[in-house]
């Protein structure tokens, strides 16, 4: 239940227990004030007849010894008390008053039906003004519960827009309240966390355009170095230098959020089968425009399936989809296990395997930068699939994790937004599987080659689970 609903009904439930007790108060009261009214004049009828009665005039409307007279104003006559009393009992209600003369019981009697009606007329519109009250509360509480929700779903939808990366979000100010309140210290906490996260990417934004030109130094003379294991060794660790430098560079184009995509128009079939022999390091068999079924040896590690439930045509930037599905297949060679599939289902993207499937944080929070996910290898950075996310969202696309219930791990890249109205390859091709295997390169795309035609780190496997 919403907390608009839980005002609105606060409220109604007050209004409607204040107009019961005002009832239940004002019907007493009445009934209290009209018994001691006829009361009254009853008595004083009654001592007139008695000192008329003792007089030697008898007016004819007294009763004496009456048999119906009721048993407690019977009793206290008895005793020598004058009294009133109220007899409900019986069709009619009637007011008694008897006291004693003369060994005698004089009575009076006569029926209290008026009483009655105007206390039931009296009910009616206590009745009615309270169901126009409650009515009433709870129309102003709607309202006032409705302008409370409005401003804390405002102030909720701003707060989510700071967690997802807007920072320039605000929540507007107005008012004195403890809403107010919460909306200054919103936005206080919003601009001190803006900085401190600005001052961090400046800071990793400069450090890598700092080590970019050593680091290229260091690549190029690695490359004269004589071949030999150690220089081996010592080539590969510079390209691993350079490819992390390059995923921080790339992490902090993404977080000034000046990307834009170069769309076209693109089978997202044949753009999977492109990427996965990229990653094996295949090339496509251009008679079929598919991948070539090929299955790699120990050292190039295990295949990666495609599989094409039915292809369809997306307008978008397929240099920034090969990014992400490169990461994405990467991450799951390195930290999950055999098979890897990547699947097409028009403009959806899904990969598999078989391993122990993503951490929780990641599943909660998304993937987190420069925090490993106790992998089993126990290396990595984070980067991956943090890149893959930033892509994701400059194609206006949808990227989520998830652990399936048959095991694994499966990470879908929804390009739904993107699809064009026509259909490419629903028939050729359509649920056909190639495989691609892993080659020393994997994770790394054709298209992202150096001058020298050496194959840059631009895709290289992060390490966001285990």
């Amino acid at each position: 239940m919403g907390l608009r609903a839980k005002i609105g009904i606060a409220i109604a439930a007050t209004a409607a227990v204040v107009a019961v007790l005002i009832g239940v108060l004002v019907h007493n009261r009445t009934v209290d004030a009209q018994f001691d009214l006829a009361a009254e004049s009853i008595d004083g009828r009654l001592q007139s007849l008695v000192q008329d009665r003792a007089a030697g005039v008898d007016s004819g409307r007294a009763i004496v010894n009456p048999p119906d007279l009721p048993g407690p104003l019977k009793a206290a006559v008895q005793h020598g008390k004058r009294g009133v009393y109220l007899e409900p009992d019986g069709p009619k209600p009637h007011l008694w008053a008897a006291t004693e003369l003369d060994g005698d019981i004089i009575a009076l009697k006569r029926p209290y039906v008026r009483e009655q009606g105007t206390l039931r007329s009296l009910d009616r519109v206590l009745w009615m003004s309270g169901i126009a009250g409650t009515a009433l509360g709870c129309v102003v509480g709607l309202l006032v519960a409705h302008r409370l929700g409005r401003r804390l779903t405002t102030s909720a939808g701003t707060a989510q827009r700071i967690a997802e990366g807007d920072l320039t979000a605000r929540l507007p100010l107005g008012g004195k309240d403890e809403i107010a309140q919460l909306t200054t210290a919103v936005n206080t906490m919003a601009d001190a966390l803006a900085a401190r996260l600005q001052a961090e990417r400046d800071v990793t934004a400069n450090i890598a355009h700092e080590l970019r030109t050593p680091v290229a130094g260091l690549v190029a003379a690695a490359g004269l170095l004589p071949p030999s294991r150690p220089t081996e060794l010592v080539q590969d660790r510079a390209q691993h230098v350079r490819g992390l430098m390059e995923d921080v560079l790339e992490v902090a184009r993404l977080d000034a959020r000046t990307e834009e995509a170069d769309t076209e128009l693109r089978a997202l079939g044949e753009l999977a089968r492109r990427t996965v022999a990229a990653v094996s390091g295949s090339a496509p068999d251009p008679a079929s425009g598919s991948a070539p079924g090929l299955v790699c040896g120990p050292a190039s590690g295990p295949p990666v399936t495609v599989r094409v439930l039915s292809d369809a045509l997306v307008e978008t930037d397929p240099r920034r989809v090969e990014r992400i599905l490169v990461n994405l297949i990467s991450n799951a060679l390195r930290h999950g296990a055999a098979p890897v599939t990547v699947e097409v289902e028009r403009g959806v993207l899904r990969v598999r395997d078989s391993g122990p499937g993503f951490p929780e944080t990641l599943l909660a929070h998304g993937p987190q930068r420069f925090r490993t996910g106790g992998g089993s290898d126990g290396h990595g950075l984070g980067l991956g699939l943090t890149i893959a996310s930033g892509q994701a969202r400059v194609l206006g696309a949808r990227l989520t994790f998830a652990n399936p219930a048959g095991g694994g791990a499966e990470a879908t890249l929804d390009l739904s937004e993107s699809l064009s109205t026509e259909e490419a390859g629903r028939t050729e091709g359509a649920g056909r599987t190639e495989g691609a295997g892993r080659t020393e390169g994997a994770g790394r795309t054709a298209e992202e080659t150096g001058g020298d035609g050496a194959a840059r780190g631009r895709g290289r496997t992060p390490s966001d689970r285990p």
